[in-house]
């Protein structure tokens, strides 16, 4: 079921194919000054094609003043639509942080308000990803923004998010034919709340290419491009190199049908996900010739005898590993550098360790509780913690709304957040206490619980408890051990 809550918050149109400047940072990497007025005379040649929905970051070098210029030229202004992100390191966010970000995008693009703002967060352990949105959410209704968008969020996240009440819009993940987790838990999440996908990576830095059928495996060295190095992580995980070129081979042959190229299809293909509302492709600044490739994507239609033969390569690479946008969280970090080291120095505990005595420690996360009830979140003593029974509180507000899926996930964030504050991690819990209030969804919280603590199987009990404070759905508490 689709929420119309969502449909009504969405003020954008979004089109088949968006153009993505990513590669403006690859352009300007070696302190390569670009000629902006210049770039934005080459953005005009799509907008002319077209294509006049722009997709941008505040780390894509000038992308943001490249593209504000393209449409503050053009005869007819509102024709053309900025998207664009915000990526702010780990720690606290304020309010004041949150404004200054936006108003550094509006001043880049020389705009009143931002079509779409897409949020990311490195860490979902530590809470301010949630005080972001809520921030974003009130400079939306400030008339600053008139989207809000995140990128790169897993199904659960992106369910708390929503479930929270925040008028998500869409989520911008990598989707392609060697990447299909947008097909797992993400599916119930866009089908529930109405996020649409925006899907990048369709074409694997251009792997999923003629230009690459028939050839051997590349050295490390030869990757020219981020995105290339990215991606090949993709092609070793999913299978190797044989089997991509296996795949390569059916798509050319589906390409030569159609008299189109292996882009295209590959493209094409994922534009069947009925949740993908748009997919994003790199601009080729300076190069006209791709414009008549995008143009003729939309006029490839794939019938089933080519649904059939791609499903069937698809189910002989191996899966790329967890969730929508784990490859920037979770190891094997599927980066241009394999880990996050060019993206950021390290990720900051969510709460601070107190130091009671020699053996002895406390966090506290800040809810009224705590100080009304005379307890901490959780207490190390030794190499044992102790993590008193938590609800889905932040701050002051309840995280997940009526949906219990979502409150279970961020109880269990808060559960992670804890242990790791105190040196230890998820892995380390050796028992949980699960309280349900609502018998009848004791299933659907056993299902949570066993997604995430997958492997590592603590000592459980689940029993229905009248919890304290109205709207609570499920309190959790545990022990952990650090080994």
């Amino acid at each position: 079921m689709i929420s119309k809550a969502n449909n009504k918050n969405l003020k954008l149109s979004f089109p088949k194919t968006i153009i993505g400047l990513w590669q403006i940072a690859d352009m300007e990497r070696n302190n390569n000054n670009l000629d902006l007025n210049k770039r934005a005379d080459y953005l005009n040649r799509y907008v002319e094609n077209g294509f006049s929905t722009f997709d941008m970051a505040d780390h894509y070098g000038s992308s943001e003043i490249i593209a504000g210029i393209c449409k503050n030229n053009h005869s007819n202004p509102d024709s053309i639509q900025l998207l664009t992100k915000w990526v702010p390191k780990p720690g606290p966010i304020d309010k004041k942080l949150v404004y200054n970000a936006v108003k550094t995008s509006l001043k880049r693009m020389n705009q009143k308000c931002i079509d779409l703002l897409q949020f990311h967060t490195w860490s979902y352990a530590n809470p301010y990803w949630l005080d972001a949105l809520l921030f974003l959410k009130d400079f939306k209704e400030d008339g600053l923004i008139k989207n809000i968008g995140v990128t790169n969020f897993d199904a659960n996240h992106l369910r708390i998010a929503c479930a929270t009440g925040i008028p998500i819009v869409s989520n911008q993940i990598s989707h392609s034919l060697v990447d299909q987790r947008a097909k797992g838990e993400m599916k119930a999440v866009c089908d529930q709340y109405g996020v649409h996908l925006l899907a990048y990576g369709t074409v694997l830095g251009g792997f999923l290419s003629n230009r690459w059928l028939g050839l051997p495996e590349p050295k490390k060295e030869e990757l020219n491009t981020w995105s290339q190095m990215k991606y090949y992580r993709f092609i070793k995980v999913s299978g190797g190199w044989e089997i991509f070129q296996n795949l390569l081979s059916t798509l050319n042959e589906i390409s030569i049908k159609h008299k189109t190229t292996i882009a295209n299809i590959a493209t094409r293909f994922v534009l069947n996900n009925k949740n993908v509302s748009s997919v994003i492709i790199g601009a080729r600044i300076g190069e006209s010739s791709h414009i008549e490739d995008h143009k003729n994507l939309l006029e490839v239609s794939l019938d089933k005898d080519d649904i059939n033969k791609i499903e069937g390569k698809i189910k002989m690479l191996k899966p790329i590993p967890g969730d929508c946008g784990d490859e920037y969280r979770t190891p094997p970090f599927l980066t241009a550098s394999g880990d996050l080291s060019h993206h950021l120095e390290s990720i900051p505990s969510a709460y601070k360790e107190i130091k009671i005595s020699e053996n002895r420690s406390h966090v506290f996360s800040g809810t009224e509780w705590e100080s009304l009830a005379g307890y901490c979140r959780a207490v190390k003593k030794g190499n044992h913690v102790f993590i008193s029974g938590t609800t889905a509180t932040h701050r002051n507000i309840i995280i997940g709304g009526n949906d219990v899926i979502a409150q279970s996930n961020f109880v269990i964030d808060k559960l992670e957040s804890a242990i790791t504050s105190l040196g230890g991690k998820l892995e380390n819990i050796v028992r949980t206490r699960v309280f349900v209030n609502n018998i009848n969804e004791w299933e659907t919280v056993a299902k949570v619980h066993g997604q995430r603590f997958k492997n590592i199987n603590p000592a459980n009990t689940l029993v229905e408890s009248k919890l304290v404070g109205e709207g609570y759905k499920v309190e959790i508490e545990a022990e952990a051990i650090l080994d």
